[in-house]
């Protein structure tokens, strides 16, 4: 049957509410954490899916050429893959940013500085037809919690969501490859984490830590409602089980459906 591979980046973001989500919808996940020794595979080949986790890394090189982390290089050519033989993909913030440098896309410390806490993002009018974000309202609940940004596209990327600090809050690649800036799998315990681990970003934003874990737990349910039912679709469909999944792909002049292969 075959499962989704999940990469973690760091283990500060794991899957916690996505992955009780997907396993709910029936997806079976395989997890690799490549910041503690796991190898990534050369191919997608056994997988049904890629999942792609967020991480306190940069997705760009240092000024000397150095990668954010070793497994990068590796993890941006699976990103590749996975939109040139349209396995369903799901990248969140670190993540997203990697699917967006890997196809072409710029990604760089923000100039407007760090975007911590809930937000609200909007849906622009791609998302109408897509089949994943078609179902998500206008203006949806998220949590954010970085200090880069996504700043250019890549050419063949569908804009799906915007903000007016962060312009590229969610993309499409292809007919099954979405990435995102902003996170949907944090619970309580995470953001109480993150509040402690990058106190001095709250610092920065003259924020109390506090205030920001109460803030962003008030609105987890909120979260949930909207972004449940997302994951339950990307399931859907990388199971094979999504009826009305055929979507117009830029570029390619006509609707590429998105069962089988």
């Amino acid at each position: 049957m075959g499962s989704a591979l999940v990469i973690e980046n760091d283990p500060s973001d794991d899957l916690r509410r996505l992955g009780d989500w997907l396993t709910e919808a029936g997806l079976e996940l395989t997890v690799l954490r490549p910041h503690a020794g796991d190898e990534l595979p050369e191919t997608l080949d056994d997988y049904l899916a890629l999942i792609v986790l967020g991480g306190d890394q940069n997705a760009y090189a240092a000024e000397d050429g150095t990668p954010g982390a070793p497994w990068f290089p590796a993890l941006e050519g699976l990103l590749r893959k996975a939109v040139r033989y349209r396995v369903p993909t799901l990248a969140l913030c670190l993540g997203g940013q990697l699917l967006a440098a890997a196809h072409g896309g710029r990604v760089e410390r923000s100039t407007s500085g760090p975007e911590v806490g809930p937000g609200l993002i909007g849906k622009r009018d791609a998302a109408d037809t897509d089949p994943l974000f078609k179902w998500v309202p206008l203006i949806p609940d998220v949590i954010q919690w970085h200090r880069d940004e996504i700043t250019e596209l890549p050419l063949s990327a569908v804009l799906l969501a915007a903000s007016s600090r962060y312009p590229h809050q969610a993309f499409r690649i292809g007919d099954r490859a979405w990435g995102t800036q902003f996170h949907i799998e944090c619970d309580a315990d995470m953001i109480e984490a993150w509040a402690r681990s990058d106190a001095a970003t709250l610092d920065e934003l003259g924020y109390d830590p506090e205030s920001v874990v109460l803030a962003t737990t008030r609105a987890l349910a909120d979260v949930e409602e909207v972004w449940q039912p997302f994951a339950q679709r990307f399931a859907a469909l990388a199971l094979g089980e999504l009826p009305d999944a055929d979507i117009p792909v830029t570029g390619f002049g006509r609707t590429l459906p998105l069962l089988g292969q």
